[in-house]
């Protein structure tokens, strides 16, 4: 079954839609919903009226108190809105309430991220991994979709029409994610594969992470000369991208991740992996704040972005901090952030202030992982010399000598055995240097 989104009005106008809210007392509604509002302009829908109730929890049926509930009939009505975008993943059964009070779409917040997730997915495997999020949310909510015809069963021992077409969508369904699950583990081995190759290479990895529309892929494009694309849209990219850069010789790897928002649907932390496992097997995850936000929101998507680290299972691996967006901070500002992030570098993508800091500060980071050695590799052994090349070891001089090939190169600690014989102490002289 298809996915009930929203869809943009005719003519490209956006649809009006009404935001709804259960919040805790002593919340500020505005501030607490403003992501939602950003989430419904991505998806082509504009805010234009909202209702909020202070109570601990949701009612479990419909969402709302009663009078909530009349309360709601009334101001929806009254703003002319088009779909209900609700700040919370409902239960099947709170959905239900709503849309028959309402006589309206309901679009929960699962189901809004979702919307914007199949927009922007453009490789094959994104879209893929939209289709079985989008599944796995469906699937106890089809039973609504079936209401029409269950009623045609009826009485003890008696099956009617609507229930089973209602299992034989859910059945249908479920094949269809077991097929997805098997495409998306087949192109799991084949980046696990691509993997192998990155970390032979001793090559650096460095996965960007951050609040969605912090200016990421901005970073991205300025650090590798990249071409990604930068809209300022929420969840701009979904694919992971990984671009390279140069810096004194070494090779470093930089990927392009998912940006987080705060309760970041499970569907999607199961369903995204290939982004997410980009992030786990990153040698550092450098997580990108917005230097722009106010100090309040800064604070949210800090901890927002530590809470998804977390529940992916990246909690431990090391992180640097980077303050992006520091062209639009005042003085003032960059002292609070300077404070805040006492270690962190503050640059500007988007200008290119503090770029060249930063390609030497993640340098430094890797700094170990190569050792300056000299080899003499024997004629008769050039393979040692291909292999060598293929390391992606940076060679700093190659001059040939009678007895072989004299290399001077920066080679990864762990293949140092490997080439132990071939190692030699002396210093090359000026001769050697001019030939090479």
């Amino acid at each position: 079954m298809a996915a009930r989104q929203p869809e943009p009005a005719p003519g490209g106008e956006p649809e009006r839609g009404f935001v709804l809210a259960v919040l805790p007392q002593g919340v500020d509604a505005d501030d607490e919903l403003a992501e939602l509002r950003e989430l419904a302009r991505t998806a082509g829908v504009e805010p234009v009226a909202q209702l909020v109730q202070h109570r601990q929890h949701p009612d479990p049926r419909s969402y709302l108190g009663k009078g909530k509930l009349e309360e709601l009939k009334q101001t929806y009505g009254n703003a002319a809105a088009e779909v209900l975008l609700v700040d919370h993943e409902l239960a099947p059964a709170q959905q239900r309430t709503l849309e028959n009070t309402l006589q309206a779409r309901v679009v929960d917040r699962t189901q809004l991220i979702l919307d914007i997730f199949a927009q922007h997915a453009v490789s094959a495997e994104g879209q893929l991994q939209v289709e079985v999020a989008q599944l796995e949310y469906n699937l106890p909510r089809m039973r609504g979709m079936w209401q029409h015809l269950e009623r045609l069963g009826g009485g003890v021992g008696t099956r009617g029409p609507g229930e089973t077409q209602l299992e034989t969508d859910r059945r249908i369904a479920r094949r269809r994610i077991a097929l997805l699950r098997a495409r998306l583990r087949e192109l799991s081995k084949q980046r696990a594969i691509r993997r192998k190759e990155r970390r032979r290479s001793a090559t650096p990895t460095i996965a960007l992470a951050g609040y969605t529309n912090v200016g990421k892929s901005t970073l991205l494009n300025a650090l590798t000369d990249a071409e990604v694309s930068v809209e300022n849209r929420l969840f701009e990219t979904l694919d992971p991208t990984t671009r390279g850069f140069d810096h004194d010789g070494r090779r470093y790897l930089v990927t392009d991740t998912v940006g987080f928002v705060r309760r970041l649907p499970h569907q999607l932390v199961e369903g995204f992996a290939a982004t997410l496992e980009e992030t786990l097997v990153a040698d550092l995850v450098l997580h990108v704040v917005d230097g722009s936000a106010p100090d309040e929101r800064l604070e949210e998507m800090v901890r927002s972005v530590q809470t998804v680290l977390g529940e992916i299972g990246a909690g431990d691996l090391p992180v640097e901090i980077v303050v992006n967006k520091i062209d639009a901070a005042d003085p003032l500002k960059r002292r609070r952030l300077a404070n805040r992030f006492p270690d962190a570098l503050q640059v500007s993508a988007l200008t290119g202030d503090g770029l060249d800091e930063l390609r030497a500060r993640l340098a430094e980071r890797f700094a170990d992982r190569f050792e300056e050695v000299r080899l003499l590799i024997p004629y008769e052994e050039g393979g040692k010399l291909n292999e060598l090349y293929a390391l992606g070891a940076p060679i700093e001089e190659r001059a040939d000598r009678p007895e072989g090939v004299l290399v001077r190169a920066r080679l990864p600690r762990r293949e140092l055995r490997r080439y132990a014989q071939y190692l030699i102490d002396e210093p090359a002289d000026d001769s050697e240097r001019a030939r090479a």
